[in-house]
């Protein structure tokens, strides 16, 4: 077993149950296994260039928000088909996490739904960072927008409403830990009641 696999972390179930408190206000997800994963905008994808006099932390930052956009990617892959096959989430997030990731997964197939359209991301910033720790850890902020996202019922072939009281855009915090091989999500937190 790797140090991944054995690991407990504080909060890192709030991640997975961030992924199923966004599927549940969604309706669980929509979408065909055919559909090609969307990647992130650009914006998520890459930190915003600055410079190392002013922030010495800007190769970290950029470390972190590629982490972050990469589990975001890899998890849209798994949401489009409501399966984690063939992803790469062990990758960016923790065994625990990924373990209740899975079973949000299996909820999905029982109920056959998956995701259908897109989940953007506006505004993501990493907010701190901190290398002096035991264990690195960084904060990431970001803007979810699901406003394009779409809850599919395989079963009934048909695209399921949204909540009407259903926020489209809320503020999210994730927490970062860099490891051995990199940068890993430990902890994801949306807040419904802050809109952006």
């Amino acid at each position: 077993m790797t140090g991944r696999q054995t690991r407990l972390l504080p909060g890192v179930m709030a991640l997975c149950t961030a992924v199923t408190l966004t599927l549940t206000l969604v309706g669980c997800g929509g979408g065909s296994d055919d559909a090609r994963p969307q990647t992130l905008p650009s914006r998520v994808a890459s930190a915003p260039s600055v410079s190392a006099s002013t922030d010495p932390a800007s190769a970290e930052k950029t470390a972190v928000l590629t982490a972050y956009s990469s589990m975001w990617v890899e998890q849209m892959k798994a949401y489009r088909k409501a399966s984690a096959e063939g992803t790469r989430l062990e990758r960016y997030v923790t065994a625990e996490a990924l373990g209740q990731f899975r079973n949000d997964l299996d909820r999905m197939k029982t109920a056959g739904t998956v995701v259908r359209g897109d989940l953007a991301h506006d505004d993501t910033t990493v907010t701190a960072v901190d290398m002096d720790a035991q264990t690195p850890t960084a904060t990431v902020q970001d803007c979810l927008d699901i406003s394009k996202w779409q809850t599919y019922s395989t079963k009934k072939q048909e695209v399921l409403p949204m909540p009407s009281a259903q926020p489209l855009r809320y503020v999210a915090t994730a927490t970062a830990q860099k490891w051995e091989d990199g940068w890993i999500i430990t902890a994801f937190t949306p807040d419904g009641s802050q809109s952006c």
